[in-house]
């Protein structure tokens, strides 16, 4: 499977991550987390995050979802995984603190990112977590980059996103929306999503840094990249995905439908399922059961892969005993 070249020429502009405040301590970090901006080779900067967990231990990377950022979507994950892995998470193109580039917003592209900062990490193998849009990222990072990818854990996420006639208009709208707020003349229509964001946030009773980084998106790319979620569809190879595999299902999903997530664990051969109670905002809730089933997923993934012995170096199993 050919990949897109890293080291291309496409335009980029200046990251968000040059304005944008770095918050050194997060809630439910750790303590031991490091932020540092990489460069992604013709694709612009990126603030990358790390939580160091136990010694020799696996690397699990985590891609949010989309409209949200790493933090919004996986901070209640931090410290529990931490206690098994090292972390990495970061926005992704036009969300947050991620890439700022003129190339329209493209899934593989974000899965080449992926690839990218794990090299400049020099981070060579990975546990690849990700959470609605995140889980095609994730399975796209195992397709363009198999060299790289030990397992996944797919949350929340479907191996198609249009269904019915409705949804498809919908992710058509998303398309014709970008183009509207790209125009100079009709900017003003990109900034009606952050209000209406920044609002449901505020309802919810997120706190004013979480809003922060979602105003920071570049909302034509945000837009772009609901209508490529819309022509996402791996059912045709899907089936062949060779890493052990956990898929997360959110019990009263109402935005990914059970099923359609139930569908995508039917077709990963062996998958294991883990159920969590909530619709398809459970990763925010401050329960728990979100991001203990995550740490669960990860770690008999993490298993599996020593078992099967596929992995390049994955050590630290003392860390992943139940």
């Amino acid at each position: 499977m050919g990949t897109r070249s890293l080291a291309g020429s496409p335009r980029s502009v200046p990251s968000a991550a040059a304005t944008f405040p770095v918050r050194r301590s997060l809630p439910g970090g750790t303590g031991r987390s490091s932020t540092r901006t990489v460069e992604v080779p013709g694709r612009g900067r990126v603030v990358v995050q790390r939580f160091s967990g136990p010694p020799g231990a696996p690397t699990v990377v985590l891609l949010h979802g989309w409209t949200a950022t790493a933090d919004l979507n996986w901070r209640e994950a931090y410290r529990p995984l931490s206690r098994h892995f090292h972390v990495v998470a970061f926005d992704h193109h036009g969300h947050g603190r991620g890439v700022r580039s003129r190339e329209p917003f493209r899934l593989e592209h974000c899965a080449d990112d992926v690839a990218a900062i794990a090299d400049a990490l020099g981070v060579r193998r990975l546990i690849v977590a990700g959470y609605s849009m995140g889980g095609p990222i994730a399975s796209l990072v195992w397709r363009r980059h198999p060299e790289l990818v030990d397992g996944l854990v797919l949350c929340a996420t479907s191996c198609h996103f249009g269904g019915s006639p409705t949804r498809r208009a919908l992710f058509t709208l998303l398309g014709g929306g970008a183009s509207l707020s790209a125009n100079r003349h009709l900017r003003a229509f990109g900034r009606l999503p952050a209000t209406a964001w920044s609002k449901r946030l505020e309802r919810r009773g997120c706190d004013a840094g979480l809003i922060e980084q979602g105003l920071a998106h570049d909302w034509t790319r945000v837009l772009e990249a609901g209508a490529a979620i819309g022509r996402f569809d791996s059912r045709a190879w899907a089936g062949t995905i060779d890493v052990p595999t956990a898929v997360v299902t959110t019990l009263g999903d109402q935005v990914v439908p059970t099923d359609h997530q139930l569908e995508l664990a039917d077709l990963v051969p062996d998958a294991i399922v883990h159920r969590v109670p909530g619709g398809h905002t459970a990763c925010v809730a401050a329960t728990g059961h979100f991001s203990s089933e995550v740490v669960a997923a990860c770690r008999a993934v993490a298993r599996r892969v020593v078992t099967r012995g596929v992995g390049h170096g994955v050590r630290g199993i003392d860390s992943l005993a139940a």
